[in-house]
């Protein structure tokens, strides 16, 4: 056999195991410092957009006027939601049609598990022509009865007739009555 085939493996399993825990535990740091740093960007963000309200000191007519600019503000909030909200299902929308053509182009399609569903005739025609007409189709009575003794016996005949006439032609006797009756033929 090829040499690059039987390589042995150079790292021993408890070295493999070792490393592969390290990986994991170096991957968990890395995922803890990620979360660590989208919640500081997030608190900045929000410290940005959103400085902390001082209402101490304020009269009413100062606080009225400071809700009617938070509202404004969050009418134009609830616009810009609204928007991306029908972008996004526009979108996925899209997305499900092209997925469809894809589909199409490649000429595979998914097929539901059908399940057999057994339905009388009678129940086809309720519901067809509805509960008001009481029709029941009998498919058996259009049939042809067949007698089955009869089929046995017409067998048994012809099996019988069958012998029969193998042992007449069997030997002389039979060549001399298939000559008399090509004779009696003839004349």
């Amino acid at each position: 056999m090829c040499p690059f085939l039987q390589r042995k493996s150079k790292i021993s399993a408890s070295r493999k195991l070792m490393l592969k825990s390290l990986m994991v535990a170096k991957a968990k740091e890395e995922l803890e410092q990620e979360m660590v740093e989208k919640e500081e960007q997030k608190q900045k963000y929000l410290q940005e957009k959103a400085p902390p309200i001082q209402t101490g000191g304020m009269s009413l007519a100062e606080l009225r006027t400071l809700c009617e600019v938070l509202h404004a503000k969050i009418d134009v909030v609830d616009e810009e939601r609204y928007d991306i909200e029908a972008k996004v299902l526009h979108n996925t929308r899209e997305i499900k049609d092209l997925n469809i053509k894809v589909l199409d182009l490649r000429g595979k399609f998914k097929r539901p598990n059908l399940r057999r569903v057994r339905v009388s005739a009678d129940a086809i025609l309720r519901s067809l022509l509805g509960s008001k007409h009481k029709v029941s189709m009998d498919l058996r009575a259009n049939l042809k009865s067949v007698r089955k003794e009869d089929t046995e016996k017409e067998k048994t005949v012809e099996v019988s007739d069958w012998r029969k006439n193998v042992e007449a032609m069997s030997g002389m006797e039979g060549r001399k009555k298939m000559f008399d009756a090509a004779k009696g033929s003839n004349q």
